[in-house]
């Protein structure tokens, strides 16, 4: 059976709100089956509680991290001056914002996670397709964060043990002490997770206002070595306003959006359990670009400063803090950089893949299972070689997260808002041979819009350093706007298909 209408939905199946919010009809019995289990299952009505203050503080939680840092400085690393990184990354916050209401809208009306959003779109069982690809990508995120946790121990502990820490053998080109470092922080994280979520959102409540604190110490601390304020704004553009900046712009545009393009998809996972859709939407409409732009004028002018002070741009907060010669001064750095690491870490990079995995297999992964196999597979994608140079984390790594990810952001965005109008039937959501069962679970449109997307997206870009030479060469032109071209490419498509589809039922 399928679907491409907002066909009339039973009254029996759920019941609608005065406010708009659906949710199962009571008295009806839960959704059970292969295709649920506790944590897929919508929230109830009572239990979607959170106000625009918890999303606006999720936001300062997640962004307030040191990628987030990195992401703006690593922008001065290559050639841009303080008002050209804000302005690239302000504008691409309120462009990504718009995609995040959009998909985030399902959440506090239907009270699902993200890959049962996705059933609609691609099938019950052809949703583990992008909940596997965003599940990797959160792995990714997941190593590359740790890292940087395990970069802030090692780098500052070293400052204050000396060279016997630092001066040690060197396995796979790190100290052996970088590595046990990598692990420390890593041990850290699975422990946090094991205790589970009340521990993480108590953690999370603190953690954000500490990190903006560390930040604003770090801006003191630079402008008092370089005298003021005045040479962290004086700075000029290696590039201009012409030619050479427009030209690093749209790549570099496409990666700040790639940024959190990742959220953009599972952005469910949190409004699910809003108590409105104003609380969501205002909540993210204040948190996310204010907080991004805010965070990054802080590390531009930051990483201004130490060019002036050390000739040579500092992107790394971490290598950075080092410098420091003040005990003291080293263990704040250290602290904030953890904490700093682990909020956005748990929020961001765990809460999506659990969900993920367990849409897998309901019935063998839960929540807490997922989230533990993700901090497994973070270490087997080698973030250590994502996270080496501004120009492998920003024009590859983004880039093609970003891509990959406009491509399903896309599909999820035409299906939900112009096909169904925002209407789906919940229960048909976890069963087999309902309106979103398709052909054997699978949604094949979806997935010849994602594969198409993505190629168009993807295929012309350089994946130096994970391997040599463009896939598709001949698609080089479309490399640096790689997340517009996988979500226009992706939405016209599976709208052309799922029209076609409809016409060829109705003739016969």
């Amino acid at each position: 059976m399928t679907d491409t209408a907002p066909a009339d939905i039973p009254p029996s199946a759920h019941v609608t709100l005065a406010d708009g919010r659906v949710e199962i009809a009571p008295g009806a019995p839960p959704p059970s089956g292969p295709y649920a289990n506790e944590d897929l299952l919508p929230v109830p009505v009572e239990k979607r509680t959170w106000t625009t203050y918890n999303f606006s503080a999720l936001w300062v939680g997640m962004a307030h991290n040191t990628a987030s840092w990195t992401l703006a400085s690593g922008l001065i690393a290559v050639g841009m001056d303080w008002k050209q990184a804000v302005f690239t990354i302000a504008l691409a916050n309120v462009i990504v914002l718009v995609p995040m209401l959009l998909t985030g809208h399902a959440g506090p009306k239907y009270g699902i996670p993200f890959p049962v959003f996705a059933r609609a779109s691609f099938g019950i069982r052809g949703a583990n397709l992008p909940a596997v690809v965003r599940a990797l990508v959160a792995c990714g995120w997941f190593g590359i964060q740790t890292w940087i946790g395990g970069e802030a121990i090692y780098f500052l502990a070293g400052k204050l043990i000396g060279e016997g820490w630092t001066d040690t053998a060197r396995v796979g080109g790190h100290a052996w002490t970088m590595w046990l470092s990598f692990a420390v922080f890593w041990a850290l994280q699975v422990a946090i997770i094991h205790r589970g979520m009340e521990t993480i959102r108590r953690f999370e409540n603190w953690a954000a206002p500490f990190v903006l604190v560390g930040a604003f110490v770090m801006l003191w601390w630079m402008s008092d070595k370089a005298g003021g304020l005045g040479p962290l704004f004086d700075q000029p553009s290696k590039l201009g306003w012409g030619g050479d900046f427009w030209k690093l712009f749209w790549p570099s545009l496409m990666g700040m959006i790639g940024f959190w393009s990742t959220l953009s998809l599972n952005i469910p996972d949190f409004t699910r359990y809003g108590r409105s859709q104003k609380a969501q939407m205002r909540g993210q409409a204040l948190g996310l670009p204010t907080t991004m732009t805010l965070f990054a004028f802080l590390s531009v002018l930051v990483t201004s400063g130490s060019q002036a002070v050390y000739g040579e741009p500092v992107w790394d907060p971490v290598r950075l803090a080092a410098k420091t010669d003040n005990v003291v001064g080293l263990l704040f750095a250290l602290v904030t950089v953890l904490v700093a690491t682990l909020s956005v870490n748990v929020a961001a990079n765990l809460v999506s893949p659990a969900f993920d995995f367990s849409n897998i297999a309901p019935r063998r992964i839960s929540f807490r299972t997922g989230a533990l196999v993700t901090s497994v597979l973070a270490v087997l994608i080698f973030p250590w070689k994502l996270y080496a140079d501004p120009q492998g984390y920003i024009f590859t790594w983004l880039g093609l997260v970003g891509g990959l990810l406009g491509t399903v952001a896309g599909i999820l965005v035409a299906d939900y808002w112009v096909l169904r109008r925002a209407r789906l039937d919940l229960l048909d959501l976890y069963r087999r041979g309902g309106r979103y069962w398709y052909a054997g679970g699978w949604n094949w449109r979806a997935v010849v819009a994602f594969a198409a997307g993505g190629v168009l997206a993807i295929g012309g870009a350089d994946f130096h350093p994970l391997i040599d030479g463009r896939p598709v060469p001949a698609l080089r032109p479309l490399a640096d706007y790689g997340w517009a071209v996988g979500l226009g490419t992706s939405m016209a498509l599976y709208l052309a298909l799922m029209a076609v589809g409809a016409g060829t039922r109705a003739r016969t």
